[in-house]
């Protein structure tokens, strides 16, 4: 028996209907070579052989003295999680997204272990799938990423590989993976880690110099009265699910040109995208939007490596031409990091917190319309670089499927992978219509940035 910690309980006390929170992946393979027209069926009939289910997929939700904890489920049905489930004709891409939406928009259900994977045969061009969701109670998205990876291998001849509810057991600590997370700092706000006193003064003091910037400043304004948008309205519980993937050597390419990060354009691509798609929309504020946009951030004089921090950036879709618009997003970046670079990683989430307080606020209660401090998540989580395989057949894509919310109806997550950077954008069916064409402006956002540098 393990008590939930106060993370955990939020997504259990935010989800509702309209709400699911939960998280999930589509990985997208090929057939190894020379298998039968029926391996996905044969592949089913092993993963089925696989009863051992290791934690935390072998936990369920119970209550003791009105707590929730996880217990072991000693009833396990293996049939209800895992599923062996077939296209329709033809079996193209937009089917198998058509299959994701509509799961995704599915509660999970509280008196089981709360995930599901699915088998998907039927795709054209001998291929399949595995979507697999799981509650963001049980693990965070990083976590998530990082079991689907290990269920893998660099070696295409591995066979006998297990399916990622039968893994070693990892730990449950969410400290390193979900350092990122918005959810930390809302609970960061709500006094559940107020305990680092000691960074009072350093954050007091960087919080008002960024207040007075805003003061004179309207860009600095922007980050903390981010436009009213269609993208921020009650939602109902019907997803969309988009992913597109694109040549990291094409991104690099428009880095080297204009001398920014690969970070830097990925959300300039976003950035073309929103604007672009409201502008069709006749919905496109005449405010800059603003992204909560989770970045790396090196310490250069330290041997702690890679630290991660928040940045509330403005997108700066008022800006017409592309490559200003990038530049004016990189100069965001860079001045945000250089505020963080002179302080602790303590400093840092209670700087971040205090910055998303009315954010979380408004999100938590939807009370307060005015706080609205940013309209969209665009999230970067590093994927692996080398190609990988699970018994035998070759991972062509991994695609990863967030969570929207009341008042924040898209959320943008990518991830790298194999020289690709792997595009998975989730939104409100009804709130936000048509949201597949926005990975056609997420191809015109890229194509102009290579135009105006002449790649």
């Amino acid at each position: 028996m393990t008590p939930l910690n106060p993370t955990d309980q939020l997504f259990l006390w935010l989800e509702k209907r309209q709400q699911p929170m939960h998280v999930g992946g589509l990985q997208l393979f090929s057939f190894p070579e020379g298998a039968p027209d029926d391996y996905v069926a044969q592949l089913a009939d092993q993963l089925r052989q696989k009863t051992e289910v290791t934690a935390p997929f072998n936990q369920r939700l119970s209550y003791r003295l009105g707590q929730p904890v996880w217990v072991e489920d000693e009833h396990l049905d293996l049939e209800h999680h895992f599923r062996f489930e077939a296209l329709p004709t033809p079996g193209r891409i937009r089917e198998l997204l058509s299959f994701v939406s509509a799961e995704h928009s599915h509660l999970m259900d509280r008196e089981r272990p709360m995930w599901e994977v699915h088998l998907i045969e039927g795709l054209k061009d001998r291929q399949f799938a595995l979507y697999t969701k799981v509650h963001h109670s049980l693990v965070d998205g990083v976590s998530a990423m990082r079991m689907a990876t290990r269920m893998l291998s660099e070696n295409p001849d591995e066979h006998g590989m297990p399916p990622i509810w039968d893994l070693p057991c990892l730990s449950r600590d969410r400290g390193e993976s979900d350092g990122h997370s918005l959810w930390r700092s809302v609970t960061h706000l709500l006094g559940l880690s107020g305990r680092q006193l000691g960074t009072i003064p350093t954050v007091a003091k960087e919080l008002l110099k960024t207040i007075n910037q805003a003061r004179k400043d309207p860009a600095h304004d922007s980050i903390f009265h981010a436009p009213r948008c269609m993208l921020n309205q009650k939602i109902t519980g019907s997803r969309r699910f988009a992913a597109q993937s694109w040549c990291l050597k094409r991104i690099r390419a428009v880095c080297e040109a204009y001398g920014t990060t690969v970070n830097d354009v990925v959300t300039a691509m976003c950035a073309a995208a929103l604007r672009t798609y409201l502008m069709n929309q006749d919905a496109l504020p005449e405010k800059p939007l603003v992204a909560f946009v989770p970045v790396s951030l090196r310490r250069d004089d330290s041997s702690g490596g890679n630290q991660v921090g928040v940045i509330l950036a403005s997108l700066h879709t008022d800006v017409q031409e592309a490559g200003e618009r990038l530049l004016k997003i990189h100069h965001g970046m860079e001045e945000a990091k250089q505020r963080y670079r002179h302080m602790s990683p303590e400093e840092i989430v209670n700087y971040t917190a205090l910055t998303l307080a009315p954010a979380a606020f408004h999100l938590l209660t939807g009370l307060a319309p005015k706080w609205q401090t940013f309209n969209v998540v665009i999230s970067n989580v590093p994927g692996p670089s080398r190609p990988l395989y699970w018994n035998g057949a070759k991972l062509e894509g991994m695609y990863p499927v967030s969570i929207d919310m009341d008042r924040l109806a898209l959320n943008m997550t990518l991830t790298s992978y194999n020289d690709h950077v792997e595009f998975g954008l989730i939104g409100c069916r009804r709130t936000l219509p048509s949201l597949q064409r926005m990975l056609d402006y997420l191809e015109q956002g890229l194509a102009e940035l290579e135009r105006n540098a002449d790649l």
